[in-house]
């Protein structure tokens, strides 16, 4: 029997539910899927604007209910943390957090310029001016985390950072983004993981299509 309920939106185009449900699976905790309508506002309001402040993706667990990515992340690693949604060193730990802060907070422009289409494949595609500073950020931060713990996830072995920048993966694989070996080599990693790999082939699978999301910026 399930011990939780995770509302999501759509496994194709919503990032934000990808993350929550990235780490309920990392966590080991049992639950269900529930769908939201993809024509409910708030479910619309999180794709259309890409805003992680919306109640989806949303666990409920027990009698608690905790919503936002980052939140659920946290409520998850003090309630299993034999998980180790963290790092055990403290350094490491702050790094972690710091950068899956800055994920959940900030690259908005590559939000709006690339966002999450798991069902599409572009050969090339012209990044506008405004997302570049965030593509370099991004790789600057996989650099930094892969060289100085060794790979092959960002801290070694897999934690919410990984989760968090997840759908970063599937959009730079998506907009044919060119990446050094040893940031291929950690898309390649992330977009194999046995969870990502569940999310994506149910992602494939979902009929429905916004005509919003198929613009090209």
């Amino acid at each position: 029997m399930p011990q939780a309920t995770l509302t999501i939106s759509s496994k194709n185009y919503s990032s934000w539910s990808l993350r929550g449900w990235l780490m309920c699976k990392m966590a080991g905790l049992k639950f269900e899927e529930k769908p939201v309508d993809p024509d409910d506002p708030d479910n619309r309001q999180e794709l259309l604007l890409l805003a992680p402040s919306v109640r989806v993706p949303r666990l409920t667990h027990n009698d608690v209910e905790v919503w936002d990515t980052l939140a659920i992340a946290n409520y998850l690693n003090e309630t299993f943390p034999k998980a180790q949604l963290l790092p055990k060193d403290l350094k490491a730990r702050a790094h972690c957090r710091s950068i899956s802060g800055e994920m959940h907070s900030g690259f908005h422009n590559l939000r709006s310029a690339l966002p999450m289409n798991l069902k599409a494949r572009h050969k090339s595609f012209k990044i506008f001016s405004g997302a570049r500073p965030d593509v370099a950020r991004i790789k600057e931060i996989w650099t930094d985390c892969l060289t100085t713990y060794g790979g092959p996830f960002l801290f070694g072995e897999p934690t919410m950072a990984d989760a968090m920048y997840a759908p970063v993966c599937t959009r730079f694989r998506t907009y044919a983004v060119e990446l050094d070996p040893l940031l291929q080599a950690y898309c390649d990693t992330v977009l194999d993981w046995a969870p990502m790999k569940e999310w994506t082939a149910a992602a494939l699978e979902e009929p429905e299509e916004m005509v919003e999301l198929e613009v090209e910026f």
